[in-house]
């Protein structure tokens, strides 16, 4: 117990420690949302893949989907790997942030606002923003609560307070570059935590082989009635696990957390590297959380009583105290980092989007920044409340809460992903495609909220759904593009004379 605490106090002292360190950089907007868009190569990816994983798909997705999969589960973090960050840094990376920064746009509301020229736009997106992010940063809490009971024998809810006080801290004094700085170091540990946590699981059972054949071995006629589905090459239920793939992979295009980290790239060799470290690093962690949550029905656990997210739990509970300790910085480190990144999205959007120029007509760069810090606070102990009466309550009616963030992920990219990918891109985007797309994506998501029944069977699952939205936003705004007014030559030649701008290269980045 003291050298788990210790880990602990350590831990809580570093992140507190670069916050402190990092206040000088976080004095404007640009410096507070963006870190100056001065931030490096392993910053950036880093910061992208630890916003990217948190403690919902250590404990949460790779316990439940491990359990319905097996060991095909482990596809859902190649997806991670190659769609959710190799492609998306290769397609969006280098137009992201220069668009963005010819629009002088600091989040993805103001970056709508600026390429369609509407106030509305703005507006919209930011009101979806807060709606759906919320529900989700209060998510990144529930992966902690048998995790810390089991090391600790402590109370979930001053787990809660601890992590959100601590949180809060470090991004308040020093923003988006504190972040970064604890995002890599808690990137680092997450790394060496799921390959000693996957080593030690599988040497539990005889090794790899042996972890193999006693999966192929398991039967569960409710799923399939194949032999050895849950080691097979694609599972018992190839086309649910698609959806999954999709919606965890797909999805990082459109949500505002994840595109906002290209903002503050640096240099353009910055986006190459980025983009290998980002996609090892997808690969080591998402890839090993899958995997170890497919070897789940090797252990002994009461799903249908205790629920998917007593499995990963279940699975550690006989790990030695070290590594146990190591386990409990992993998940924090996790959820800490997504945590981080989901308040500055919010609190910023809530701030630029929302009430500057709006509410409050004369916002200076000062004020800015103080009414984002105030806001972090106010999104930080709201969510924490949540979780906190969500876990306390045995009223019916908080359940909404639960599923409302289920369906956040998908609402938010649903919504934005294709307007936006297509207002980097094509130049015919119309601002009515980009409503249309947000009232399909976040409507859809509603809709399956709160009157599911009416759904085909396979779009009755949140995750399908949210795969849907997403693939047909891509379909509807080109549609809608094409046969509403053409947007306004001049604005459009503006937003898209940023990429024909001429700038020096060296000779070994470019031969002309």
């Amino acid at each position: 117990m003291v050298l788990k605490i210790l880990m602990l106090v350590l831990f809580f002292g570093v992140m507190v420690g670069v916050g402190i360190y990092c206040r000088k950089n976080a004095t404007d907007v640009n410096g507070f949302v963006l870190g100056g868009r001065s931030v490096g190569p392993w910053l950036t990816a880093f910061a992208y893949g630890t916003s990217y994983f948190s403690a919902v798909i250590f404990i949460g997705y790779a316990g439940q989907f491990g359990w319905k999969y097996g060991i095909a589960s482990t596809w859902i973090g190649i997806g991670n790997a190659l769609i959710g960050s190799f492609l998306a840094w290769a397609i969006l990376g280098r137009r992201t942030r220069i668009m963005t920064q010819h629009l002088s746009s600091a989040t993805m509301p103001e970056f709508f606002g600026k390429r369609f020229d509407s106030k509305g736009l703005k507006i919209g997106a930011s009101i979806i923003v807060f709606i759906f992010l919320i529900p989700y940063t209060a998510s990144l809490y529930n992966g902690l609560s048998r995790l810390f009971e089991m090391a600790f024998g402590v109370p979930y809810v001053w787990c809660i307070v601890a992590m959100s006080v601590l949180t809060g801290i470090y991004v308040i004094a020093g923003g988006y570059m504190a972040t970064a700085i604890n995002d890599f170091i808690q990137g680092i540990i997450m790394i060496i935590g799921i390959i000693a946590v996957i080593a030690a699981v599988l040497s539990s059972k005889g090794g790899f082989i042996e972890a193999l054949n006693g999966l192929a071995a398991v039967k569960d006629e409710t799923v399939s009635t194949v032999p050895g589905a849950f080691n097979s090459f694609f599972g018992p239920d190839p086309l649910n696990l698609l959806g999954v793939v999709i919606l965890t992979s797909l999805g990082t295009w459109g949500l505002p957390q994840m595109v906002q980290k290209f903002y503050a790239i640096k240099h353009e060799k910055d986006i190459r590297k980025g983009t290998v470290i980002s996609t090892v690093f997808a690969f080591i962690v998402a890839g090993g959380c899958y995997f170890l949550g497919g070897f789940g029905r090797l252990f002994d656990v009461d799903v249908a009583t205790l629920g998917f997210d007593a499995i990963i739990p279940e699975m550690l509970s006989n790990l030695p105290d070290l590594l146990i300790a190591v386990v409990v910085i992993l998940v924090l480190s996790a959820s800490m980092s997504t945590l981080s990144s989901l308040v500055i999205a919010s609190s910023s959007t809530l701030t630029i989007d929302l009430l500057k120029d709006n509410i409050i007509k004369k916002m200076t760069e000062k004020k800015q920044v103080l009414i984002i810090r105030i806001f972090v606070v106010v999104f930080i102990a709201v969510s924490a409340f949540i979780a906190i009466y969500q876990t306390q309550s045995q009223n019916e009616s908080v359940k909404f809460i639960a599923q409302l963030m289920g369906v956040s992920w998908g609402a938010l990219a649903g919504a934005f992903l294709a307007p936006f990918l297509y207002g980097l891109y094509w130049k015919k985007t119309t601002k009515l495609a980009c409503w249309v797309s947000f009232i399909f994506g976040a409507g859809i998501m509603l809709l399956n909220l709160f009157a599911r029944d009416m759904f085909p069977v396979l779009l009755q699952s949140p995750i399908n759904c949210g795969a849907f939205a997403m693939l047909a936003g891509l379909i509807i705004v080109p549609i809608v593009s094409l046969i509403s007014p053409k947007p306004e030559k001049q604005l459009v030649d503006d937003a898209f004379a940023c990429y024909e701008k001429k700038v020096q290269a060296s000779q070994k980045n470019s031969l002309d």
